[in-house]
């Protein structure tokens, strides 16, 4: 018999509509959840544990760090296979991320949720807690860090993105693509995720902040960041990273006074590189101290900066932990 611990939280999984709220609002526990499910779990032992019963869209950072130490203190267990934790959407691959890089050791963590709520008839909730159980189950799968499993597939943690808003195959891997499926039951794998880098846990520094680029854009956001209390920026630029005119020398000032400054690309696929100079092409960024972020996405970059100036990393030890990204 193996044994797979589920974590549950709020999300469209756990809600339904409420006549008094006039609403989709979250409310149904784990073992509420399990209890509809359509397809047997032969030879898997479930273990429920309920966390909060809060959309992901309204949880926190704190809330994010407190569910990462529910999943480390369950797989302490050493009759544990691995963990399935039921999650809103929104910020699924955000809190899957945080458990990839903060989580050790090689048991599956393994995320899942529903684009249509528990009321629906056509709910894709219990298909996707069966498929999630089983990849949690499975010894194959032991090494691949966090995973999303959704609509069958199993996507890494690093590489996945939410890409539409209602459909129920929302989640991808663009230029990457999945790492497996779920087949009538059958979990089958077909790549596994490059290497995982794992941050020493002690906690997550909430004065991180995401800048997305636009057209024309100016660096005025970056000059308040500068004088209220800001640890860290990331900006997320154009292509292999540039952005409008003026941000190079906004990223010095950040620099120059210690806030580290990450450069992400808005596109989802592709990575970034310094390829163009001027006034804030990526070289420029790059001249003015800020650090390339690879393949690795603003929103996840955002928690990985969170993370390592929560473990206290300089410049140094955050470009390195950038090397591989």
């Amino acid at each position: 018999m193996r044994h797979v611990t589920l974590i549950s939280t709020g999300g469209t999984i756990a809600s339904r509509h409420s006549d008094e709220a006039g609403a989709v609002v979250a409310g149904l526990g784990g073992s509420a959840l399990l209890a509809n499910l359509h397809d047997p779990l032969d030879g898997i032992e479930v273990r429920v544990e309920e966390f909060r019963e809060i959309n992901s869209f309204a949880l926190t950072l704190s809330d994010a760090h407190g569910l990462v130490a529910a999943i480390r203190a369950a797989l302490q267990d050493p009759g544990c296979a691995g963990v399935v934790v039921t999650y809103g959407t929104d910020t699924m691959e955000e809190s899957a991320y945080l458990a990839d890089i903060l989580v050790a050791g090689d048991k599956p963590i393994v995320f899942t949720g529903a684009q249509r709520h528990a009321g629906d008839p056509d709910s894709d909730g219990p298909r996707n807690i069966a498929d999630a159980i089983r990849v949690a189950a499975d010894g194959a799968t032991r090494g691949i860090g966090a995973v999303i499993v959704f609509e069958g597939e199993i996507h890494a943690a690093r590489d996945v993105t939410k890409m539409h808003s209602a459909r129920t195959d929302t989640f991808r891997s663009p230029g990457l693509g999945k790492l497996g499926e779920v087949d009538l039951g059958e979990v089958h794998l077909y790549r596994h995720p490059g290497p995982r880098r794992v941050v020493a846990d002690a906690g997550l520094v909430e004065e991180v902040e995401l800048v997305r680029l636009a057209l024309g854009a100016t660096p005025a956001f970056l000059d308040f960041c500068a004088g209220h209390g800001t640890r860290g920026v990331v900006i997320e630029g154009f292509g292999r990273g540039n952005a409008p005119r003026g941000f190079g020398a906004a990223v010095r000032r950040l620099t120059e006074a210690g806030v580290p400054v990450l450069i992400a690309s808005r596109c989802v696929e592709g990575r970034t590189r310094a390829v163009y100079g001027g006034d804030s092409g990526a070289t420029t960024l790059i001249e003015a101290g800020g650090l390339l972020t690879g393949t690795l996405s603003g929103l996840k970059a955002r928690l990985l900066l969170s993370a390592l100036l929560a473990a206290g990393a300089g410049r140094d030890e955050i470009a390195q932990a950038l090397a591989h990204t």
